[in-house]
Order: structure tokens, then C-alpha cells, then sequence
């Protein structure tokens, strides 16, 4: 299989399901957001070697979870039945499974008293980054729910999934013996 196929040379791109669309279209903005937050995962993960094994993995099956909302954001709502039911469960349980990985990271880290400037270790770094990406996928996500239906879950794991990217960013920094910077105002 060829890896140019010349289909977008219009400025068109096909969504799952057959309908074509232009590349700016919302749907087009978020997804394509959600790969950009997959690709930050990745420069994550080649970060978070030793001693970071352990969210090495769990960094891995974030960057699968987010295949399956690109492919989710990717399909019309009226196409959806086409994704083969991932659109069930992974979203449901995510959220509380992410919120128990923080609630475990937080027992190593200080509680914060002042906002933090992003930034510490490499991995800490990388992980601050996708935070903020994710973020900015959270707000297209958002937005393209106010004109389309959307599956149920998907903002409340970017909302949780940016707050996971944070508290493991502190915690690689923690692990690493890297101290965070407190932001002192101007």
C-alpha cells in the first residue's frame, strides 16, 4: 500500500464511513488534535525509560486508547456502529481507572501550595507537554460536540486524561529527584 494516495490534494479528506470532508472541518481539527497528542505521548514515552518502566507501559495504553477516540471523532455519528463497539467501555472505565493511577502518584508527592512551571526532567518536560496538547484537544473536542453528536465519555477522559498527564509529569520529576520550580508572579 502506497502511503500517498492523492485523494487530499483538494483539500479534502475522507472521514470512517465513506463521506468526504474538508480538511479544516471541526471533526477533522479534533481528531487531527488527538494525533498530535498521541505523537507527544510517544516523545513521552521515549523519555520515560528507567526509572520509569512501569508509566513507559501506562503511557502505551493511553497512546492505544487515543487510536480509538481518533477513529471515534474520525466517524460520523450516524456511522458509528462501523468502529466495531469501541466506543464501549474504554470510556466508561478510563476515567476511574485514571483517577486511581493519581491517587497513587499523589501519595508520593508533596501536596501543591502554588502553581508549577512546566518543565523539570526530560520525561517531566514531555509529559507537560501533553498536557498541554491535550488541553487543546479537550477544547476541540468541545466544540465539535456543540454542532455533532458525539459518544458519551469522550470529554470527561481528555478533562481526566490531562489532569493524569499533570500528576505524572510531577511524578516522573519526584522520581527522578527533579524539583519543581514554583511560579513566583511577576
Amino acid at each position: 500500500m502506497k502511503i500517498y494516495t492523492r485523494t487530499g490534494d483538494q483539500g479534502e479528506t475522507g472521514l470512517f464511513g465513506g463521506a468526504r470532508v474538508n480538511k479544516s472541518h471541526p471533526r477533522v481539527e479534533a481528531y487531527g488534535d488527538i494525533d498530535e497528542l498521541n505523537s507527544t505521548l510517544g516523545v513521552a514515552r521515549a523519555l520515560c525509560k528507567e526509572p520509569h518502566a512501569t508509566l513507559d507501559d501506562l503511557l502505551a495504553r493511553v497512546q492505544a486508547e487515543c487510536f480509538v477516540i481518533g477513529a471515534l471523532l474520525a466517524t460520523p455519528a450516524d456511522k458509528l456502529n462501523l468502529v466495531g463497539g469501541l466506543d464501549t467501555g474504554l470510556l466508561e472505565q478510563a476515567p476511574k481507572r485514571m483517577e486511581a493511577e493519581i491517587d497513587a502518584w499523589e501519595k508520593d508527592l508533596d501536596p501543591l501550595k502554588t502553581f508549577i512551571l512546566p518543565g523539570g526532567t526530560q520525561s517531566g518536560a514531555a509529559l507537560h507537554l501533553a498536557r498541554a496538547v491535550c488541553r487543546r484537544a479537550e477544547r476541540r473536542v468541545v466544540d465539535l460536540a456543540l454542532s455533532d453528536p458525539l459518544p458519551e465519555g469522550l470529554i470527561v477522559y481528555l478533562n481526566r486524561l490531562s489532569d493524569w498527564l499533570f500528576t505524572a509529569a510531577r511524578w516522573a520529576n519526584w522520581k527522578s529527584g527533579q524539583t519543581e520550580t514554583p511560579w513566583s508572579g511577576l
